[in-house]
């Protein structure tokens, strides 16, 4: 069995395709398999996928109705055999020498549940993450570490413990927007052992018509709508564990307050109204000079503390 699974979904990406496919079965460390699914796509991705199946025995295909992102996800790591998968997006490509690194890493503790690593955004203006390393910490200090950066943990960042990952039952949820959000920060808060790398191996590449730069109005509703319901299923779900995991509370509150700035005026008053209701605000924490200052200017007003900083 191979130690090491690449589950890539496919709809619509065959301009990025050949070299996504490329930075993968050229990878320096070679016990892997990669599982792309075809989520019923509709150009001639699939053409492409049939050539990497039959030149690279280690590479294989699931053809579904379309389903969306997160089956995709699912049902690539339901057949997945290695021991860790990743997680990589049509239109991105990782560095050739990503496996190896990892490989490294995970040789000093098999039982790590997850390993995180860094991203470069590419776009018009490149830019390059880098984060503070950590070896070995439990979900919960782990999680203060890495919220400390930014909002919305992209899932493809993480090399996972496929047992870990099915024995908590971790599934993203069919049919809606952040799917990423609405799982990765409970992944990342239940583990017991998690590191992080300074190794920039993933490239993320922004697209015109992707699935997050679409700027229609009704899927920006959808979009804020799914991330709400994503904020309650991890509330909820958080709440079933010991502790009061309130760096985990504060991180997706500040997510959520920041998403409805996408919003219309008349929406985001809507939404606005909704969250006070609803108490968001009060997980916001308070335990620093600033944290206070911070929490008094969004109650004041969200959209001017925001704008400003982000």
């Amino acid at each position: 069995m191979p130690k090491y699974s690449i589950i890539i979904p496919v709809y619509n990406t065959e301009e990025y395709l050949k070299k996504c496919l490329e930075s993968v079965v050229n990878q320096t460390y070679k016990d892997f398999e990669v599982i792309i699914v075809n989520d019923g796509t509709e150009d001639n991705s699939q053409s492409i996928i049939d050539a990497y199946t039959q030149k690279y025995k280690n590479v294989s295909y699931i053809i579904q109705k379309n389903q969306g992102l997160s089956m995709a996800r699912n049902n690539g790591i339901k057949k997945s055999k290695g021991k860790f998968f990743l997680l990589l997006d049509s239109d991105d490509y990782i560095e050739l020498d990503l496996l190896n690194v990892l490989n490294q890493e995970i040789e000093k503790n098999e039982n790590m549940e997850l390993l995180r690593f860094q991203v470069r955004n590419i776009s018009k203006n490149t830019i390059e993450y880098h984060e503070e390393p950590f070896k070995l910490l439990d979900g919960n200090r782990a999680f203060e570490k890495i919220a400390k950066y930014h909002y919305v943990e992209l899932a493809t960042c993480y090399l996972y413990n496929k047992e870990y990952f099915q024995k908590n039952n971790f599934k993203y949820q069919k049919g809606i927007y952040h799917e990423d959000f609405g799982l990765t920060p409970l992944v990342i808060e239940k583990a017991n052992l998690v590191s992080s790398i300074d190794f920039l191996g993933y490239n993320y590449v922004e697209r015109e018509n992707s699935i997050m730069t679409n700027c229609s109005y009704e899927k920006v509703q959808k979009r804020v709508s799914d991330f709400y319901h994503n904020y309650l299923y991890l509330m909820n779900e958080i709440d079933k564990l010991p502790g009061e995991h309130k760096v985990f509370k504060s991180y997706i509150s500040n997510c959520l307050i920041v998403k409805i700035l996408e919003l219309n005026n008349q929406d985001y008053k809507i939404y606005l109204k909704k969250l006070r209701e609803n108490k968001v605000f009060d997980y916001i924490l308070t335990d620093t000079i600033f944290r206070k200052l911070k929490k008094i200017l969004i109650l004041i007003s969200p959209k001017l503390y925001y704008r400003r900083i982000l």
